[in-house]
């Protein structure tokens, strides 16, 4: 697995685990939890955004079949990050819904 590929995987997984293990532990009322949570998707919505950026910006034309597998990767790492933050815009959604 490539450096992107395996960093991606890595920052998902910690996404995920730290969510729900704040969750679990929360100690405080539930709309102060939810504001830490939208604060928190916002900053790692903040920090997709640009390794989305440095990815289009290391992106070049292919030339050999090694080139054309870290494209492939390269892609693979912008579509997972472009779900991931349609994730946090959900969720960022919702818990303004529950604000209100």
């Amino acid at each position: 697995m490539s450096r992107i590929g395996r960093d991606l995987t890595f920052l998902l997984t910690g996404i995920a685990a730290g969510s729900l293990f704040g969750l679990l532990y929360a100690p405080d009322k539930g709309k102060i939890t939810r504001d830490r949570l939208s604060f928190r998707l916002s900053k790692y919505r903040e920090q997709i955004n640009l390794l989305l950026e440095d990815l289009g910006n290391s992106a070049e034309q292919p030339e050999n079949s090694s080139k054309n597998e870290g494209q492939r990767v390269v892609n693979d790492a912008r579509e997972k990050a472009e779900r991931l933050l349609e994730d946090v815009d959900r969720l960022m959604a919702q818990i303004k819904q529950q604000n209100t």
